[in-house]
Order: C-alpha cells, then sequence, then structure tokens
C-alpha cells in the first residue's frame, strides 16, 4: 500500500534493481566464466540460442569490424569479409578514466548501432544529444545489459551482438533488423548515475515555504519529510525550490530523479534511496513525467541538481473508486532524459530496449503500475 498509493497518485516507479556479475575473459578461447567462475558458453549465430550471460572469449582484432574517430565523434564501421562473429564481443576502443559502470546504473551515452555489414539503423551523434538508460535491468537488449557493464565512464566501446543478445528471432522491423541479424554498436559512455547518486551537495539553499511540510537531510543523500500537525492538505499541485543547482533548466519530457515521499498520514510512500530493507528501500533513480497540465509541471525550469518539494492532492480515482491521499515528496534533480517534443534526426530511438528499440516515452517508460513497460528477456 505505501509504493503502491505513490506510484498511482504520482506514477514513480521503484523497479526491483538486476544483479548481475561483470564477468572475466576465458583465455582459453572456448568461452568465458560468470563472477562465480563457472563456465558460460559463447552464443552462437541463430535466434534459437539463449543470450549471454558473460562477454565471450575475445577473437582476432581482424575478425571483427574497425572503427573511425574519436570519443565524441560519430564513427564509421568498416566490416571484415568474413561472417559475422558468432558470439557476443567487446572491445574497447579508448578506456576512459572515470568509475567503472555496475548494474542498475544509467548510464549517459552517444552510440551508433549498424548491422553486421548492412545499415546504420540508430545513432544518437546525428541527433545532437546523449541517450539514458539503465544498463542491467532487462529495459535494454540483452547484449547491452551484460557488455556495458565493468566498463570505466569515458570509454569508448564496440558491441558484436549475435541475434540472441540484441532483437533474438522476432529482430525489430521498424529499425529494419531480421532475427537472423549481428548487430554492431559503438557506445561512448559519458557519464554513470549510481543508485545512490543525489542532487549537488553544493546547491544554493533557499528559504524553506512557510506552512509546509519540514525537510531534513544534507544535500545529495537522503532526505526525511514530515507533516506537521494540523498543516492543511495542499488543494492543488505545488513545487517548491528547496536547494538551486546549477544545471540547465527542467524542461517538458521525463526527468531522472531521487525522492522520499510520505502521505498526509504520515506514512511512507515510497522512496528510490537504497538502503533498509526490501519492504522500505528503493532501488535508485527512476524517471519522472514532466508534462503540461500534469502534477510537475511546477519543475519546468527548475535547474538540474536542484532540491525540490512536491505538494500533490487527495484525489479519487474515476474507474475504481479508490481515494488517494495527499502527497508530500522532496525530489533531487538528476538529468533530463527526454524532451517533448523529442528531437528527430533520421531515426528517434533513444536506445535499443528490450522489446523494440523505440525510445522511452512517458508512456511506456513510467509506468503506473510501478512495473517497467519494456519487457525483459
Amino acid at each position: 500500500m505505501r509504493v503502491r498509493a505513490l506510484a498511482l497518485v504520482v506514477p514513480l516507479i521503484v523497479l526491483a534493481a538486476c544483479s548481475s556479475g561483470s564477468g572475466t575473459t576465458d583465455t582459453t578461447g572456448t568461452g568465458s566464466t560468470d563472477a562465480s567462475g563457472s563456465s558460460v558458453e559463447a552464443s552462437t549465430l541463430g535466434p534459437a540460442v539463449p543470450p549471454a550471460t558473460a562477454i565471450a572469449a575475445p577473437v582476432a582484432a581482424d575478425q571483427l569490424p574497425t572503427a573511425s574517430g574519436a570519443f565524441g565523434e560519430k564513427p564509421t564501421l568498416t566490416f571484415p569479409a568474413n561472417d559475422p562473429v558468432p558470439s557476443l564481443q567487446r572491445v574497447i576502443l579508448s578506456e576512459g578514466t572515470g568509475p567503472v559502470t555496475a548494474s542498475g546504473d544509467w548510464l549517459i551515452t552517444n552510440y551508433l548501432g549498424q548491422i553486421w555489414g548492412g545499415k546504420v539503423f540508430d545513432n544518437s551523434y546525428d541527433r545532437g544529444t546523449t541517450s539514458a538508460f539503465q544498463i542491467g535491468v532487462g529495459k535494454v537488449v540483452p547484449g547491452w545489459d551484460t557488455a556495458l557493464v565493468g566498463v570505466p565512464v569515458g570509454s569508448r566501446v564496440m558491441l558484436s551482438l549475435p541475434p540472441a543478445d540484441g532483437y533474438g528471432a522476432a529482430g525489430n522491423s521498424g529499425a529494419g533488423i531480421t532475427g537472423t541479424d549481428t548487430l554492431v554498436f559503438i557506445v561512448d559512455i559519458v557519464q554513470a548515475i549510481t543508485p545512490t547518486t543525489g542532487g549537488q551537495t553544493d546547491a544554493t539553499p533557499q528559504t524553506p515555504p512557510a506552512n509546509s511540510p519540514e525537510v531534513a537531510g544534507a544535500l545529495g543523500a537522503a532526505a526525511t519529510v514530515t507533516i506537521p500537525s494540523g498543516l492543511a492538505e495542499p488543494t492543488a499541485p505545488s513545487v517548491a525550490v528547496l536547494a538551486t543547482g546549477t544545471g540547465a533548466p527542467v524542461q517538458l519530457g521525463q526527468v531522472l530523479v531521487q525522492y522520499t515521499a510520505v502521505t498526509w498520514t504520515g506514512e511512507s510512500a515510497g522512496t528510490t534511496w537504497p538502503g533498509g530493507d526490501a519492504s522500505t528501500g528503493g532501488t535508485g533513480p527512476q524517471e519522472l513525467p514532466v508534462a503540461t497540465g500534469g502534477p510537475f509541471a511546477g519543475l519546468v525550469g527548475v535547474p538540474l541538481g536542484s532540491r525540490v518539494l512536491v505538494q500533490i492532492p487527495g484525489q479519487t480515482d474515476q474507474q475504481s473508486g479508490q481515494t488517494q491521499p495527499a502527497i508530500a515528496a522532496v525530489v533531487d534533480l538528476l538529468i533530463q532524459t527526454t524532451v517533448t517534443p523529442a528531437t528527430t534526426s533520421g531515426s528517434d530511438s533513444a536506445a535499443p530496449t528490450a522489446s523494440d528499440g523505440s525510445a522511452p516515452t512517458a508512456s511506456d517508460t513510467v509506468a503506473p503500475t510501478g512495473e517497467s513497460a519494456a519487457p525483459t528477456s
């Protein structure tokens, strides 16, 4: 009821993070090992095999494509004459010096995807904007969930995905990908946002509004919110800036946030911040829809990095008749993941999702049921 209440009134998802080992390379050339040291068979070509759970042993460099350009530049791929490599391959073309990515992180990237020996079906470079997605939790194709874990931020990576590690037997007709296509990606990892990342620790504190919920906690860390006795419930959604960050102003679309929320009766309405047990702890940042007329429309113009207090009045579901209490939430604004209307140039994809490769939108990424709309494999 606690998290469910917030999910119905405030469409924030609390997703269970998927834990997976990054694995180690097997130098024998016969396969790879998972985090426990057990042998993992390399994927073979064809959509009937299961996705790989670890990177396969590397093949000779001349068996894989080469890529032009440096980190941040749109690459051009040149393919060898041989058939596609029948295993999940990762080549770090240039290694960054940032923290190493982990399952559950949100990655900010630029990328290009191309069918082996065929067409470029998507790239973020032409759109002129980075792409944000979470790894290790089934929101992207299996090969990304596996191969983008354990890579230093600032790296340029080439991935070669057999069908099973891409879109499987179904392929992706919208992108022109069949169930037997091997896909090659160049991915520039610009930033990683961990499950414990908060807003700016050096955000400028503001005078809190009078006659409002009380907020405590250091900037950049989990906050607490308390409803004073006798405080009147809000009659309309409101947003008050508690500390001003220095990032770009929020636009309509989706924003990645950390939050802690309570009902007007003082019950927990959920949190994204990890900690505590399964009933009280969250799994890290989640996307929040910012739409005209929505409860978070007041976030437009607030700088990213800020901490805000959001108040949402109680309401009654018109279909079920269920009454939801008023909510107060302390929200840290991390990054803008999508902008509405989205800028399109060629393809409008935002990352290869586990289902159809389309860009995440408020309708299919932020689900009021508390479940991710992108199916896991």
